[in-house]
């Protein structure tokens, strides 16, 4: 009991220096950390961006060379494309998340949860290329295929270290209903 007390005790006084720290965020150079932050958090979607719209170019032009599965790797390329603004937002909205206010709730788990639904989504649209490569007539487009899908991957891996670093974050919140589970 006296552990629990304690805890709150320490609690209070985390939450009010945090508190006070964010209004004085302003005045000092906490705001060049926020923007810092807030640059960083676009650059990552920005190059996401860039990625995935070079990938939506090359399967488009390979979907218009191919005959019988052109359609549908044309389909993919433009629910990819979809998916990467969705991806985009999600990943601006985490990373310019305040950070006093992640230290004392916890990561922006909506955000996250979006993330992760892209993620599952373009796993699928990976599936379904992989599946109509073998279908490719020309060994060109299998080749240029076979790229695309290796860069894909490529950015799908970062975005779940992305989401695995942002949910791996320290909260007080959350380590406070630990404490209290025990």
């Amino acid at each position: 009991m006296k552990n629990k007390i304690l805890a709150a005790v320490v609690l209070t006084i985390i939450f009010a220096f945090a508190i006070n720290a964010s209004a004085s965020n302003g005045n000092g150079n906490g705001g060049q950390v926020q923007n810092q932050n807030q640059e960083q958090g676009q650059v990552n979607a920005e190059k996401h961006r860039s990625t995935v719209a070079n990938f939506v170019q090359n399967l488009l032009e390979v979907a218009d060379r191919e005959g019988g599965i052109g359609e549908q790797v044309r389909t993919i390329a433009q629910e990819q494309n979809q998916s990467a603004e969705i991806t985009v937002q999600a990943m601006e909205q985490v990373q310019t998340r305040s950070r006093v206010k992640t230290f004392l709730i916890g990561s922006d788990y909506k955000n996250l949860g979006a993330l992760r639904s892209e993620t599952v989504q373009t796993a699928n649209r990976l599936q379904h290329l992989n599946v109509l490569l073998e279908s490719a007539q020309s060994e060109a487009d299998k080749t240029e295929l076979r790229a695309q899908i290796q860069i894909l991957e490529q950015e799908q891996t970062k975005i779940e270290a992305f989401v695995q670093a942002e949910e791996g974050k320290f909260s007080l919140f959350g380590w406070f209903v630990k404490l209290f589970n025990k």
